[in-house]
């Protein structure tokens, strides 16, 4: 055990006098209980890898992280990590990044075929990680991440944004307080028209080319399964594509553009997810969740609001005539709750993927220092990613239902 995990015990053992709070605040997001202005003596120091996507976090604003060095195979990202993260240590890879003695986390931005290869490597040289979505592709790769986070002892979190997507913060703690009753169906949809603007860079194809929708599925699935914690254990799945050339020789023989899922879970519960790579669709990533007594519509733009639909007992007609229940309908404003003290001070501010970028900063580094599971833990990350591989696997036997295995064991 090194001095950063023997000290972040001392540090979990002061706070166990306060349990009864840390419980009474946990419904809403785990790291509320630490997050008012916490200046703890030890920090994380943490690397960061991949200039793109890993250039959009906080970590050099959170009061216990200093990050240390950046890396990415490309000189011009590396000096924008740098830049970004006010940190003047860079490697030019990550196996040259992980030798440094002072780094005691990552975070891999890398490309998606990469995040098992680059997390074990990572975990195997005694650092914590946090690694962009999804956590595999394949699943063998699923057990062979499970295994090696399990043999490590050491903290490992998916960066899913949308578990921290305000409206699901929200939807969260109604769940909690009971205000859905039961949630017995729900939908998801991740849309990204336009998405082959990303497939080639410089005439060379990257490792999105072809992707196919359903291997990409955690910004839809983790909507239910954050919410509720239920598990997904059938599904059948439907594609769509059109003989595109551009879909032709993808790496990952993949011939849609669109992949429809519908999912059963260990609850018996309906869940559709859609990811849709093409057509004339809004960008969007929403969800919707019916409940006996209030369901919860996303609003089909950030810009937009919510709608709130409450069950109840006035009786009213329909346009034809029909006796129904007339439901309420309202618009829900969303409380913005990264400026609130879910977040540490310099955290409080509006972030990537509607707010959701500040938050899993904190809660990465909150894991570690109190030695504590992250919300998206490795069985919570393979929840969410290994339905999708499953789902694309029924899309091509076209709809074959098709059983999902469980991670948890």
């Amino acid at each position: 055990m090194n001095d950063l995990q023997n000290k972040t015990k001392i540090i979990r053992r002061k706070f166990i006098g306060n349990a009864s709070i840390v419980m009474a605040t946990i419904a809403i997001a785990p790291q509320k209980a630490f997050a008012k202005n916490q200046q703890l003596a030890n920090k994380v120091r943490i690397g960061i890898i991949g200039g793109g996507f890993g250039a959009s976090f906080y970590f050099h604003e959170h009061p216990n992280c200093i990050v240390e060095a950046v890396s990415d195979l490309r000189t011009e990202r590396r000096e924008s990590l740098m830049k970004v993260y006010r940190c003047t240590k860079s490697y030019s890879s990550l196996t040259l990044l992980l030798k440094d003695p002072k780094i005691d986390a990552v975070f891999i931005a890398t490309p998606a075929p990469d995040h098992v290869k680059h997390v074990i490597e990572s975990l195997r040289a005694g650092k914590h990680v946090l690694c962009a979505v999804p956590a595999a592709l394949t699943l063998e790769d699923c057990y062979k991440l499970r295994d090696a986070v399990r043999q490590s002892g050491l903290t490992y979190m998916m960066a899913e944004t949308s578990y921290y997507r305000q409206n699901t913060i929200s939807v969260r703690k109604f769940h909690e307080e009971g205000r859905f009753g039961e949630i017995f169906s729900a939908a998801a949809e991740y849309n990204h028209p336009g998405l082959e603007a990303l497939w080639f860079e410089n005439g060379k194809p990257t490792w999105r080319h072809g992707l196919p929708p359903l291997l990409y599925p955690t910004h839809c699935t983790s909507f239910l399964i954050s919410v509720t914690g239920e598990r997904l254990t059938n599904v059948s799945a439907l594609g769509w594509g059109d003989q595109s050339p551009l879909l032709k020789n993808n790496p990952y023989q993949n011939p849609f553009w669109n992949e429809t899922a519908f999912f059963q879970t260990n609850k018996n519960h309906p869940f559709r997810v859609e990811v849709n790579w093409k057509g004339a669709l809004t960008n969007a990533e929403r969800a919707e969740w019916r409940g006996e007594k209030m369901s919860f519509i996303s609003a089909p733009t950030e810009s937009s609001e919510h709608t709130i639909i409450r069950s109840v007992n006035t009786v009213g007609k329909d346009d034809a005539g029909f006796q129904i229940k007339a439901n309420v309908t309202d618009q829900y404003t969303q409380t913005k709750w990264w400026q609130t003290d879910l977040l540490p001070e310099p955290l409080r501010h509006d972030s990537g993927h509607d707010g959701s970028h500040a938050f899993i900063t904190h809660e990465f580094i909150d894991a570690i220092l109190h030695n504590r599971k992250p919300t998206v833990n490795i069985y919570e990350a393979l929840a969410y990613t290994a339905p999708g591989i499953i789902a694309h696997a029924s899309a091509l036997k076209n709809g074959e239902c098709m059983q999902i295995p469980n991670f948890d064991n």
